[in-house]
């Protein structure tokens, strides 16, 4: 049609004429612009194309999702074409024609990495774009990909953002949003907050032969003709095309669209277009947003694993950063942790996911988030050493006597901490005592390792430190142990907390888990199908199912004492080797589990595509959404009546599927487990919950059987093939508990779990005569302290509350201050909080909704 190449300034005047001559040509609308950047993909010219295009076509309206450091290259490499497209973007009201959207740093996903880091993806990406648009203004929130997640409106909100959208009509390869009724909702968090939001319609239907689509990518006449039918008076597609690519206005370059389609940001669509009357709420679960990669495959799994532990340990330097500045005046090392937290959004973002294999002379994608993400361990890393030391002093090798030991949690906690032994003191015999001269219990490490590390249980206060002091003694007797013994190829352990029973004859797999703190609970289904801690999957070049219960294993006690039972298993699963370390520690209710594999090769695990032929990228079936067939460790657990929670950044979601399992990618479920899923049965008021060390997938079936995805190796996305390349690493937990996740502590012990005790030897007994203290102390559990970290000479207290329900805390600050306030992401202030001092404190009361993050700047 001749009508489809007029540019879209004729729209408008189409659109007059219809209405003159008595004709109703009831307008549409389309979102055009850019996404990409200099990491993904952003040509040397293209800011020139951007510029000539918006010439060319006057009435066009971009909207720009371009990675914030792009603008430092445009800036560098062509500053005259730089200027004239800051010209372009002065105008920021409604009526301009460009907008900013989705400013994270490195366009994450946000449903895969933690909350804060959601926070300063988003900060650290504003600062960027508005030290080169100083007028910048962010009002509304939109993504090419599928960057959602449910705590997202209570962010934005802070952050100033006034709507959000929920749909992206054309990159849905990681999936969709799920679709609701009406042209606007109110989209609910997990806070309560709302945001004006458009969804994804319930008309929106996803592409007929296409995996990538859904009908609202260029305005398609059935699109807009069925929300028009669906009383969608202003139905909006929307298209962010890759930077580099070369269209112009995105509907000249498509076959046929309707018209008229008008151009708008959506900010002109907000706030000059659609009708905000009779806008229902909608309570989004994190199951709205049904996404999935290809989990399971190594090269993901170890990203995966990789930005976890980056994540873990700069928010530990910050805290530990905080608590040298407060306590020695320490300057703060604001340029090396804002670099460590540069590189930790670099590997955050959705290319590293989604196309890891994807690359350049620099390496892929994988590669760099293994330098970026080493580069961000290596400066948290130096922080945490060097705070520790400004804290407790210089290490003497041969001297030091004292061991100071760190808390950067924000409840008080007791939890075992392992040191290495100083140069003079290997192989002593030692013990330890507390502030008051208790004796602690002590395990040496192992025998015979080239350095001698010892453990102890160490309590410690909120937010701070305790002290504990070292002394060589005489060589104790050793403590009469009798290893376990195997009858009837059963292997069984036992603590204060649980009684394992391993079935060496059934791969080591654990028949009995009895919790000694639940009455004596069997945990272990054991009329289940599967057996528990059974790794199993389809090995698809054989055409069968292997599992590590189809061979016997080798049981071995590698660690008993008053602290630490481990065992480790040694079995099989097809020829390759399975080693698992299993560890309990007296007095905590959490058993740790690690699993290496050790492959011959690259063995095909899942589905496979041999009973559905090659591989197509339009084909809706993939192989690799079937967990069903991936390599998985099973638990059935012996709770009849299982209801799943699942963690997500700062929220937990309570799951509406009856299984996890899907096949297609019309049909993708939520079956993420970021940090932790948990099942209960409310009946029994009874829960275990998995944690783990990566994001990855769970599986949950109607038999009460929980998993974890372990490995997957075939054809993922755009035909890739995910091979194996060397020895699979997971590591996980399980902790069966009473009462449901909230009650029973879950979000701190995981919180706990990930960022362990940090300890410090150290001589002078100078430090040592502060034998403890605590920085914030919120009396009561249940509340978290993301991060805690100064600028501008201010504390900055990240605040989140898991509880399930609105709650009001008493703190306590044991540092200098003359003013605290509660403040938005923006840094506007929302209150001042007054305090009283007691005992040197600053005493004080707050209330957070449920799943509500709030902010404190302390002013000294």
């Amino acid at each position: 049609m001749w009508i489809r190449r007029l540019a879209p300034c004729f729209f408008a005047f189409l659109i007059a004429c219809c209405h003159i001559g008595g004709v109703s040509a009831q307008p549409a609308y389309f979102v055009d612009g850019y996404h990409g950047g200099i990491y993904g993909h952003y040509p040397a010219n293209f800011t020139r194309f951007i510029v000539d295009s918006l010439r060319t076509n006057p009435d066009w309206k971009i909207n720009l999702e371009i990675e914030p450091e792009t603008w430092d290259f445009v800036s560098t490499n062509t500053p005259e074409t730089f200027q004239e497209f800051k010209d372009f973007s002065q105008d920021q009201s409604a009526g301009g024609r460009v907008e900013f959207i989705n400013p994270a740093y490195a366009q994450s996903y946000l449903w895969d990495i933690s909350g804060e880091c959601i926070i300063q993806q988003l900060a650290r990406g504003m600062s960027k774009i508005r030290e080169h648009f100083p007028n910048a203004v962010f009002s509304t929130y939109s993504s090419e990909e599928p960057c959602f997640t449910s705590a997202l409106p209570g962010i934005l909100n802070s952050f100033g953002f006034k709507y959000a959208v929920l749909k992206n009509p054309d990159t849905c390869w990681g999936g969709y949003a799920s679709p609701h009724a009406g042209e606007l909702v109110n989209w609910i968090g997990a806070d309560g907050t709302s945001i004006l939001a458009v969804p994804r319609y319930d008309v929106e239907s996803l592409q007929p032969g296409s995996t990538w689509q859904t009908i609202a990518n260029a305005n398609s006449p059935d699109f807009v003709k069925a929300a028009l039918a669906a009383h969608i008076n202003h139905p909006v597609g929307m298209c962010l095309q890759d930077a580099g690519w070369r269209n112009g206005p995105w509907l000249e370059n498509v076959g046929d669209f309707y018209q008229p389609s008008v151009s708008s940001t959506w900010r002109n669509y907000f706030e000059r277009v659609v009708s905000r009357e009779g806008v229902a709420d909608w309570r989004f679960s994190q199951e709205d947003v049904q996404v999935s990669l290809v989990w399971g495959a190594q090269v993901l799994q170890r990203i995966a694993q990789e930005v976890r532990r980056a994540e873990n340990r700069i928010v530990t330097a910050e805290k530990m950063a905080t608590l040298a500045n407060v306590y020695r005046k320490e300057p703060w090392p604001g340029s090396t942790l804002d670099e460590g937290w540069r590189t930790l959004m670099l590997s955050q973002h959705h290319d590293c996911w989604i196309v890891p294999f994807n690359g350049s002379p620099k390496g892929t994608w994988a590669d760099k988030v293994v330098r970026w993400t080493a580069n961000t361990c290596q400066r948290s890393d130096d922080v945490i050493d060097h705070s520790a030391n400004v804290l407790a002093g210089k290490q003497t090798n041969d001297d030091a006597s004292y061991i100071r030991v760190f808390n950067t949690l924000a409840n008080a906690r007791t939890n075992l901490t392992t040191v290495t032994l100083p140069a003079g003191w290997q192989h002593d015999a030692v013990k330890i005592t507390d502030s008051s001269g208790m004796e602690v219990p002590v395990q040496p490490g192992s025998e015979g390792a080239d350095v001698q590390t010892i453990s102890f249980k160490a309590s410690t206060p909120s937010m701070g430190f305790n002290i504990y002091r070292m002394e060589k003694i005489a060589q104790r007797k050793p403590s009469h142990v009798v290893a376990p013994m195997i009858t009837n190829g059963l292997f069984a352990i036992e603590t204060d907390m649980y009684k394992l029973t391993f079935d060496c004859a059934r791969g080591g797999t654990i028949q009995s888990l009895i919790a000694k703190n639940l009455d004596g609970r069997e945990m272990v289904d054991t009329a289940n199908p599967r057996r528990f801690n059974e790794i199993r999957g389809y090995f698809y070049d054989d055409g069968r199912f292997f599992s590590t219960a189809d061979k016997p294993a080798k049981a071995e006690l590698i660690a008993m004492g008053p602290l630490r039972t481990q065992v480790q298993i040694t079995g099989e699963i097809d020829s390759n080797t399975v080693t698992q370390t299993i560890t309990l520690v007296q007095g905590e209710p959490r058993i740790d589990f690690s699993v290496r594999i050790d492959w011959h090769g690259s063995p095909g695990i899942g589905e496979g595509y041999s009973q559905h032929g090659g591989f197509r990228s339009e084909d809706d079936h993939k192989a690799f959404y079937n967990d069903r067939y991936k390599l998985l460790a099973t638990f059935p657990i012996n709770l009849p009546r299982q209801q799943i929670f699942k963690d997500a950044p700062f929220d937990v979601t309570v799951s509406r599927l009856t299984d996890t399992f899907f096949e297609n990618w019309s049909a993708i479920k939520n079956n993420v487990i970021l940090h932790w899923v948990d099942a209960y049965d409310k009946v029994q008021d009874v829960g275990l919950t998995l944690m783990t060390d990566h994001t990855s997938s769970y599986t949950h079936d109607t038999n009460n059987t929980l998993g974890l995805t372990l490995q997957y190796a075939g054809v993922g996305l755009w035909g890739r093939d995910y091979t194996i390349q060397g020895p699979t690493e997971v590591h996980y937990a399980l902790l069966p508990h009473a009462k449901n996740w909230d009650r029973a502590g879950v979000w701190n012990a995981a919180a706990s779990w990930n960022e362990p005790l940090v300890s410090k030897m150290f001589a002078s007994e100078q430090h040592a005569s502060n034998t403890s203290e605590s920085l914030l102390q919120i009396e009561g559990d249940g509340w978290e302290v993301p991060t805690v970290r100064l600028r501008d000479d201010k504390l900055f207290v990240r605040l989140f509350n898991p509880s399930a329900a609105d709650s009001k805390k008493v703190l306590h600050y044991n540092g200098p201050v003359s003013k605290i306030e509660l403040m938005q992401l923006n840094d506007q202030i929302l209150q001042k909080i007054p305090f009283k001092r007691q005992y040197g404190a600053a005493v004080f009361k707050m209330t957070l909704p449920r799943f509500g993050i709030g902010t404190l700047r302390i002013t000294p």
